[in-house]
């Protein structure tokens, strides 16, 4: 009965956040949070610092993802302590690998890819959970099961990157193609639920040149695909089928990235199957091969009231929270926009 509220509650809250961000978020309002003054200009007006909504819902969709990988992972014996070190070694390699890995395939240095971030991930899992036992897990006392924290990861990331198409959305990058020169199945498959994105400071402006034209939704659509999967997922890892659960996460979000980059026109690299769409590939190949491997790892029930009892804990609240803070930090400050800042007193006030 737990397992079904509380995915009803996750579908609820889903929808509510999906609801909001596709109706606002293209809207030129959705882009910059704040500007902070930095330094003065010889007019005597303010530099300004951009901080943006695609950091702030970057942050929200990590803080999902870890918060889901304590859950299940809890709901299967591994304590807080293991899953935390688990996040922070792979947070640590995935998120300078989100940047590293855009400027070596799209030639860029001030953007992000999720794709990049998630094929090294999806490699390096499995060393990372051997190495973890073998080290902090021997000196405390606790192991991690690598096939139940594969699946919980997979999961985890399913969410976390359908919540972050939220702030593609708002900063206008990874857009869809224009309708007009898509075929008729899709033309007729999002009328009337197509995107229009406003403002010069939103990419697929500055770099598409679209202001105002309707686009494919590709964004929401992932959004809307990769958390129908964690659900999914999430029901059978509860269930203790994690092997199907790693490979269903698994083979829908890399399967999607590959195929729906045919529905994008953001820059994704030269050739006509772009380097992000192989890495999805061969991480499909991958994870049915660690899934062979491993698919006879010894799995105990998972109690998921364990593991939603292990979130409430102060350390475990004050881990996510800066969790959040560095990642609304490292994504949210703005390289790629400016701001120029005056301030002045009302005197009519004094």
């Amino acid at each position: 009965m737990i397992v079904m509220i509380t995915l009803c509650s996750a579908v609820i809250a889903l929808v509510a956040y999906f609801w909001w961000g596709f109706r606002m978020l293209p809207g030129e309002r959705w882009q910059i949070i704040a500007a902070v003054p930095a330094s003065r200009t010889e007019h005597g007006d303010w530099n300004g610092i951009n901080f943006t909504w695609y950091g702030l819902l970057t942050a929200n969709a990590y803080l999902v993802s870890v918060a889901v990988l304590l859950v299940l992972l809890g709901s299967v014996g591994v304590p807080p302590l293991g899953t935390a070190v688990l996040a922070t070694f792979m947070l640590c390699c995935c998120v300078p690998a989100s940047r590293l890995v855009a400027r070596i395939v799209e030639k860029k240095a001030h953007t992000f890819t999720v794709g990049g971030a998630v094929f090294v991930g999806i490699l390096i899992t499995p060393v990372v959970i051997i190495l973890i036992n073998r080290t902090v897990g021997a000196s405390f006392g606790f192991h991690i099961p690598v096939m139940s924290a594969y699946a919980a990861i997979a999961i985890a990331y399913a969410f976390g990157e359908g919540l972050g198409r939220m702030a593609c959305i708002s900063f206008g990058c990874c857009y869809g193609k224009p309708l007009s020169s898509s075929s008729v199945i899709i033309r007729k498959l999002f009328a009337g639920r197509s995107f229009r994105f406003f403002g010069s400071t939103k990419k697929i402006v500055y770099a598409g040149g679209l202001e105002a034209i309707e686009v494919i939704p590709i964004q929401a659509v992932t959004a809307v695909i990769y958390s129908a999967c964690g659900l999914s997922a999430s029901g059978l890892f509860l269930s203790g089928r994690h092997v199907g659960a790693f490979l269903l996460a698994t083979i829908v979000t890399q399967g999607w990235r590959s195929y729906s980059e045919r529905l994008r026109a953001d820059y994704r690299g030269e050739g006509n199957v772009s380097a992000y769409q192989i890495m999805g590939i061969i991480g499909v190949v991958y994870a049915l091969a660690m899934a062979f491997i491993l698919a006879h790892e010894p799995i105990g029930n998972p109690d998921l009231s364990a593991g939603l009892s292990g979130l409430w804990n102060p350390a475990l609240i004050l881990f996510l929270q800066g969790i959040w803070m560095l990642i609304f930090l490292y994504t949210g400050r703005s390289t790629v926009t400016g701001a120029t800042l005056s301030f002045h007193v009302h005197r009519d006030r004094i």
